[in-house]
């Protein structure tokens, strides 16, 4: 089976569900200021895990309240926690998602990896929503939003998987999504990465295996793969998760594509990783 790139019709409507919601702001009600707290059932369940998201209860700060009710555009803040029946799971997911809010501002590059306190997410929140009275027009029909939330994705083996979506816009043409991948071994109660499913010095075989998956997917978006190499060069990207048939791994926008490439999800099949990854993540 030829690595791929996967199309994800249901992420492709999330991130376009985002899009149309920070595109309508002035038409939510928001004028409340209030992001309620409540759950919202994500529908997962495989085995022993039950899976759900409750919103960050958040408040738009007094003075960008008045100030964005008087010009009918405030900012748009929907940030989700899980909420698993696992605590280790909550808490290594929640703790990558505060760090996500406190890197919001668009990037080209995934976000730093610092520990975020409570604290820090509501000043980065309050930052956020304050700098759009600062950057835009008092007259400006647009409004910033961040959406963050976190999604069961499934069950593989002694592994669970998740994914964290988010999009910041803050004007311009559009927004920024991004996309991360999480996967949790239940055996050890551990975040499980890249490096952790590797087998000792088998990375450059790895890359290789990737590195053949990104040609073949560079074939099915521009007929002159060499100039479109010289121009999007290929890296490794350590994103990756486990799928019923191999390992998948995420590209963010403009890491190997132009921004109307979306986020590339290069996909090499568990009978190529045989001797490079464990065995115990090439489900039997």
């Amino acid at each position: 089976m030829k690595a791929a790139l996967q199309t994800h019709t249901s992420k492709s409507e999330f991130f376009n569900q985002l899009a149309l919601s920070a595109g309508k702001l002035r038409l939510v009600s928001l004028l409340s200021g209030a992001m309620l707290f409540g759950t919202l059932s994500i529908s997962a369940h495989a085995g022993s895990l039950f899976s759900s998201t409750e919103y960050l209860d958040y408040q738009l700060p007094d003075k960008v309240q008045e100030s964005c009710t008087a010009r009918d555009n405030c900012p748009k803040i929907e940030v989700k926690y899980l909420k698993t029946n696992h605590k280790w799971i909550n808490d290594i997911a929640n703790q990558r998602i505060n760090t996500l809010v406190v890197n919001s501002k668009p990037s080209e590059s995934a976000p730093i990896t610092i520990k975020a306190t409570p604290t820090a997410v509501k000043s980065a929140l309050d930052g956020f929503v304050t700098s759009q009275l600062n950057e835009l027009p008092r007259d400006s029909a647009f409004a910033y939003s961040l959406m963050m939330t976190p999604e069961y994705v499934g069950h593989i083996g002694d592994f669970e998987t998740f994914e964290i979506s988010s999009y910041v816009f803050t004007g311009g043409a559009h927004g920024m999504p991004y996309s991360e991948y999480l996967v949790f071994d239940q055996k050890t109660k551990k975040q499980v990465k890249l490096a952790d499913m590797l087998q000792s010095g088998k990375k450059s075989q790895f890359k290789a295996l990737a590195y053949n998956a990104y040609k073949d997917w560079v074939k099915t978006v521009d007929k002159d793969a060499k100039n479109y190499e010289k121009n999007w060069p290929f890296t490794l990207s350590d994103n990756v998760t486990l799928t019923d048939k191999g390992v998948d791994i995420r590209y963010q926008h403009y890491a190997i594509g132009p921004y109307a490439y979306g986020m590339p999800v290069l996909s090499i099949p568990y009978n190529k990783l045989g001797g490079i990854i464990k065995p115990r993540f090439i489900p039997q």
